[in-house]
């Protein structure tokens, strides 16, 4: 009979300060909605740097006098900071040369006529970005190597984008998260003070801590819920219609996909995390309220 009453109590409190709540949910749903957009935004600014990493290869072209590729591509293959090694021969790479200069006739001419001087290479992957650099240098001191290419510039540019951005998307999100703790806080201070006179003769009647505490911490579980479940959906269906929308005007090299598995992932986090929310909320509201206090 007491849960009973809790519950009843907890949403009739919901049904006499109906103004206050919705306040209260859609500022939540307001700061959770940017916090899924922003982990989903995160999973594609990731996706997208695993991509270009994935594309990233360093170099190394093949003295035309070296006879033990197998040999040397098996020993580059057992480094740790390696991935994958592929060889390309000389045809292979004259084709790829080929397509490359498709508009400029004057080099094409020059490798019809030299094509000995585009070698054979072997093209190496690194596990991380951070091993391109020991990559290079152990290429370069590497027998029958006669010169490594990379791009050096560009490498640390990707490496500086994807570390960035994971450290800013979780900021931002944490500080979001923050705010919504806050502002249920608020809501139920509001909604403390609005029954302090009954509160305060429950209190001399002998009501339990539980008995008076307990109907605001699920107030505001609900509005947390309530709240941050409308973030979710409402933050899905948005992706879901830009995707929908963008995915075949943007360039190959910018993927939006982001797979159902994170969004439903991520979308039971953020509901846990508001209904987390609104108990903080309310247990610091009431932890500071003088007419719940004994």
């Amino acid at each position: 009979m007491r849960i009973a009453y809790v519950l009843s109590e907890a949403f009739n409190n919901i049904r006499r300060n109906g103004l206050v709540v919705l306040g209260a949910v859609l500022a939540v749903f307001v700061s959770l909605f940017l916090t899924f957009g922003t982990l989903v935004f995160g999973e594609i600014a990731r996706n997208n740097t695993e991509q270009w990493q994935e594309d990233v290869r360093v170099i190394g072209f093949l003295s035309n006098e070296f006879r033990d590729v197998e040999g040397l591509q098996a020993e580059i293959a057992s480094w740790a900071e390696v991935d994958e090694v592929i060889y390309f021969g000389q045809a292979e790479a004259l084709e790829e040369a080929r397509s490359m200069f498709a508009d400029d006739q004057r080099m094409l001419d020059v490798i019809e006529e030299s094509p000995d001087i585009i070698p054979a290479s072997l093209r190496v992957r690194p596990v991380d970005l951070n091993d391109y650099d020991a990559i290079t240098q152990r290429l370069t001191n590497s027998p029958g190597i006669s010169n490594v290419i990379s791009a050096d510039e560009a490498v640390r540019q990707i490496a500086a984008i994807r570390d960035g951005l994971g450290v800013f998307f979780w900021v931002l999100a944490l500080t979001l998260g923050v705010a919504a703790i806050a502002l249920i806080a608020n809501t139920i201070h509001m909604a403390i003070y609005a029954r302090r006179e009954e509160l305060e003769i429950m209190n001399l009647v002998g009501a339990s801590n539980w008995f008076v505490r307990t109907p605001f911490v699920i107030e505001g579980v609900f509005e947390g819920a309530l709240g941050s479940g409308l973030a979710v959906a409402i933050g899905t269906w948005m992706y879901k219609l830009a995707e929908s929308r963008l995915a075949t005007d943007l360039p190959d090299y910018i993927n939006l996909d982001v797979t159902d598995a994170f969004l439903l992932q991520r979308g039971l986090w953020i509901i846990a995390f508001g209904a987390i929310v609104g108990i903080i909320g309310s247990s610091i509201s009431l932890a500071v309220h003088k007419y719940v206090r004994t």
